[in-house]
């Protein structure tokens, strides 16, 4: 196996004419044509990939000119037959652990874990999936847990199916009365949530995952139902049961179970995620960078009161016009305005992108409408940045308003996970006190 470690927005030459022609095999091609593909051992997030204003399924894992990759906002792990790339964050120090993809993740899928020593690659890939799990979960149970119709054996007087001749001569003979036959009903204990529960099984026996599936009453609860739907679990069975899982679900009112399946295959059957055994087919798990970066700030100004409205929900929204009657004049997606976070009289926009030479004039005058039509006085962008962090201001003509240029500070000098999970606390404290600063309201 080889592996390339690179990080985002970078350029790394390639010597390795073996390394080459695999990547040729993923360099330049958008991931939503990758993930239309027959590659069922690549995750993607956001899980829809048109959910973020960036639109990830339109991105490039890397682009590839001569000997040279270059990537842009995707981070994590991909993998085509024996050559493995490592995307970190660019705040990743080195050979050191990358702290902050870790915490970002961590605090997006609400896992509280600080014990995270050096690992390799393919331990952190297995990491990042157990994280995941209980994200999953709540998602799929939240529609119910799945049913499906189960064939059982019974040999009872109360026939109620077909008989089954032949186990009923080897089973019944000579006649004691009763009946072998076969039922066909609805049951929680299916194939699925055995791989769900085996799964279940498999991230209590890890270091950290007993700490995963315990870090709170509701992911003590999803579990709780899981283990009460499928009391004929068997760690025997485990392998038969990865066979039967195979195929994907698909059904139209358990839609969630189809990303579960999927990442419980992936966590069952890590040796072929890690090692991509099938020729040309692509395997890892990747994040938009630019998605996580706003999640995670979702969770830092949520204490600032401000809101995150969801396009793809359409919550959160803001009106664009007073009447309703004048919205039918207009394009649907025109109707109503999705600022990344905002409240009264302060409108945010995040970027992980590096803003230090400017922002995009599509970018401004985005956020310049946000705060037209909110009339609020604030408006900025938020992005991370390596060194002290610092924020520019400046005044809109006419009296528009002030333009924030705000560099959140990424913290990188930690010795352990422990020390940076604090000085990123006091990192987050800072921002939300001098964005109260600016807008006392």
């Amino acid at each position: 196996m080889s592996q390339i470690v690179t990080t985002d927005n970078s350029n790394k030459q390639i010597d390795s004419e073996s390394d080459l022609l695999n990547l040729q095999k993923i360099a330049d091609i958008k991931i939503g044509n990758l993930k239309s593909s027959d590659n069922r051992n690549l995750l993607v997030f956001p899980r829809d990939l048109n959910q973020h204003g960036d639109r990830i399924g339109d991105s490039n894992i890397i682009t590839l000119r001569d000997n040279n990759i270059a990537t842009g906002n995707i981070m994590g792990f991909v993998g085509i037959n024996d050559t493995q790339i490592d995307i970190r964050s660019r705040f990743a120090q080195d050979d050191a652990d990358d702290y902050f993809l870790h915490y970002m993740l961590q605090r997006v899928f609400a896992i509280n874990l600080f014990d995270i020593k050096h690992t390799t690659t393919r331990e952190q890939i297995i990491d990042f999936l157990l994280y995941l799990f209980p994200h999953f979960l709540r998602k799929a149970l939240a529609q119910g847990v799945f049913k499906k119709y189960q064939r059982f054996e019974h040999n009872d007087a109360n026939v109620r199916g077909p008989i089954d001749v032949a186990r009923h001569i080897r089973m019944n003979t000579p006649f004691r009365g009763t009946v072998a036959y076969t039922t066909r009903e609805h049951s929680y204990d299916n194939h699925l949530t055995q791989l769900i529960r085996h799964t279940i099984e498999y991230i209590k026996a890890k270091p950290r995952g007993r700490v995963i599936l315990s870090n709170d009453s509701e992911v003590k609860k999803d579990i709780a139902q899981i283990v009460a739907a499928t009391p004929t679990y068997n760690v025997r069975d485990r392998s038969k049961i990865v066979n039967l899982n195979l195929r994907s679900v698909n059904h139209p009112y358990y839609s969630a179970y189809t990303g579960l399946q999927r990442l419980c295959m992936q966590i069952l059957r890590h040796e072929s995620l890690k090692y991509g055994q099938e020729n040309d087919k692509i395997y890892g798990i990747l994040f938009d960078g630019a998605w996580l970066w706003e999640e995670y700030l979702a969770t830092v100004l949520e204490s600032a009161d401000f809101k995150h409205p969801q396009n793809k929900e359409s919550k959160g929204g803001i009106k664009m016009f007073d009447k309703p009657e004048v919205e039918d004049l207009f394009d649907r997606n025109s109707r109503r305005l999705y600022p990344d976070f905002w409240k009264n009289d302060f409108i945010i926009d995040a970027k992980y992108k590096h803003l230090e030479k400017g922002v995009r004039r599509e970018d401004l005058y985005q956020v310049v409408t946000y705060m037209h039509c909110m009339k609020a006085r604030h408006g900025g962008f938020l992005y991370p940045v390596d060194h002290q962090e610092k924020t520019n201001n400046y005044q809109l003509a006419n009296d528009g308003g002030l333009m924030h240029i705000i560099g959140m500070k990424v913290q990188h000098d930690a010795t352990s996970f422990v020390d940076y999970v604090s000085l990123m606390k006091t990192e987050e404290q800072n921002l939300t006190n001098e964005i109260k600063d600016m807008n006392p309201q």
